[in-house]
């Protein structure tokens, strides 16, 4: 199984441990984004997994791609351009009842002016069987929006699996079209959706009375949320959906769900305490799916594997989640004291 990833990854600028932005004069740098993610997540568990962007052709824009290698991500679908730069995001980490906060910086990024016919989609889907896109790279410009939706044609042309995360950013929809208008043209081509509650209210305008604000959860709602996804979407084999309790910046309760048109799945709900980094939790839950729908036989499986890779991704700073197979069974097999292995 050979997977492609496509979007934008940045420069993570965070505020050092948990001081909020310039406490001190540091920031901690290191490279994240919900596509690179998910490809490092499978990179992690000894997948053949390659990651698509446009870069810029500068020394910052090296490093990234030499961090991604080091992981056995294949970068050499990774189109260089002499337009643009490398989109910077800051992040202050919250505790308590301070939330956590994201500045982005990202405007005139290299894959935000790249344009349809930029991406050689021979090149790029070369062997390809699974390709994942989410929906943050459509949001940061309309000529990145025009290229998504070329992206997920082409994949489809050639037969290839597609999976969206839907990702709902509303800080990034900025250049005139709202985000429904161009994600349910992107549901059309998409045979496995990953969001949360909010992103398909948002997304996709589809809703039920879920209160995405209260923190709280009644899963016997989100059957419902997911059957009207797959109703206006046929194309659509199954929707994974994440169902995340908010108590504190650093206590969340967190679970999923699965509906693929014959079986409503729940998984194990793991109560997540001292959260070290949510950064990245959703993309690490994406990564995880992959793997389990093409690892296991049983859904049930699939999905407890997501959802436990991402429980453990909270214990990780960074926006990777660099944890292998193993560590995650283990989880999911109920070791989650945290006890020194020796």
């Amino acid at each position: 199984m050979k997977f492609l990833t496509f979007g934008e990854i940045m420069l993570r600028l965070k505020s050092p441990g948990l001081e909020r932005f310039f406490q001190s004069p540091m920031l901690e740098a290191t490279f994240g984004g919900g596509e690179a993610n998910v490809a490092v997540s499978l990179a992690n568990y000894g997948q053949d997994v390659s990651y698509l962007t446009v870069l810029p052709k500068n020394a910052i824009a090296d490093e990234c791609v030499k961090d991604l290698r080091k992981f056995g991500v294949d970068t050499s679908r990774i189109v260089r351009s002499d337009k643009g730069r490398l989109g910077i995001y800051y992040l202050e980490t919250g505790a308590n009842a301070r939330p956590s906060k994201v500045v982005y910086d990202r405007e005139y990024s290299a894959i935000a002016m790249a344009k349809p016919g930029d991406i050689d989609w021979d090149k790029a889907f070369e062997g390809v069987d699974w390709f994942h896109i989410t929906g943050i790279t459509p949001a940061i410009s309309e000529s990145a929006m025009e290229l998504s939706i070329e992206s997920v044609k082409e994949a489809k042309k050639r037969g290839i699996t597609v999976s969206c995360d839907l990702n709902y950013r509303k800080n990034l929809w900025k250049y005139g079209k709202k985000a429904a208008e161009v994600m349910r043209e992107i549901a059309n081509y998409v045979d496995v959706a990953i969001a949360n509650e909010e992103d398909v209210q948002k997304s996709l305008e589809i809703t039920t009375d879920v209160n995405v604000e209260s923190g709280e959860l009644d899963r016997a709602k989100y059957k419902a949320l997911g059957d009207k996804v797959l109703a206006a979407y046929p194309n659509m084999k199954m929707i994974a959906i994440t169902l995340r309790e908010s108590k504190s910046a650093d206590w969340n309760g967190w679970a999923a769900c699965l509906n693929d048109r014959e079986k409503f799945y729940e998984s194990k709900r793991y109560e997540i305490r001292d959260i070290v980094d949510r950064v990245g939790g959703g993309d690490s839950f994406g990564g995880g799916l992959l793997y389990g729908l093409t690892h296991y036989e049983d859904k049930q499986q699939a999905l407890e594997f997501a959802v436990a890779a991402s429980c453990l991704k909270h214990s990780i700073l960074g926006d990777f989640n660099r944890v292998d197979v193993s560590e995650v069974e283990k989880l999911m097999g109920g070791d989650g004291t945290g006890r020194v292995q020796r």
